[in-house]
C-alpha cells in the first residue's frame, strides 16, 4: 500500500514539480493543493501518512492547518519543506517515515 502524502504549497510551478517529484516514487502517492479550504477538504476525504507544508503559507495558516489535520489524526506526520531539490525532498520523506 503506498504513503498518502498531500501537499500544500501557494506556488502552483513548485508545488507541480513537488507532486511530480514525490510521485517519482512508486511507494508513494501524493495529491497538491494550494488553498487552506482544499487542503482541509482533502484530508477530511481522505486518509493522508503525511502533509509537506512548503513554502509561502504563513504562520497563521500553518498554525491553523496543522491544528485541523491534528483534530482528524492525531498521529499524521508534518513536514516543513522549502524546497532544495528532489534528493533533499526525498530524504525528508524517507526521514520522516523512520519517526
Amino acid at each position: 500500500m503506498k504513503t498518502q502524502i498531500l501537499a500544500i504549497g501557494r506556488h502552483p510551478e513548485i508545488l507541480q514539480t513537488v507532486v511530480r517529484l514525490v510521485n517519482t516514487n512508486p511507494e508513494w502517492e501524493c495529491k497538491g493543493v494550494s488553498t487552506d479550504d482544499e487542503a482541509v477538504l482533502a484530508f477530511s476525504i481522505q486518509s493522508y501518512n503525511m502533509v509537506l507544508l512548503g513554502g509561502g503559507i504563513e504562520e497563521e495558516s500553518e498554525e491553523r492547518l496543522c491544528a485541523a489535520f491534528r483534530a482528524i489524526n492525531p498521529d499524521i506526520i508534518i513536514v516543513q519543506h522549502y524546497g532544495g531539490g528532489s534528493g533533499l525532498l526525498t530524504a525528508e520523506i524517507y526521514e520522516a517515515l523512520a519517526r
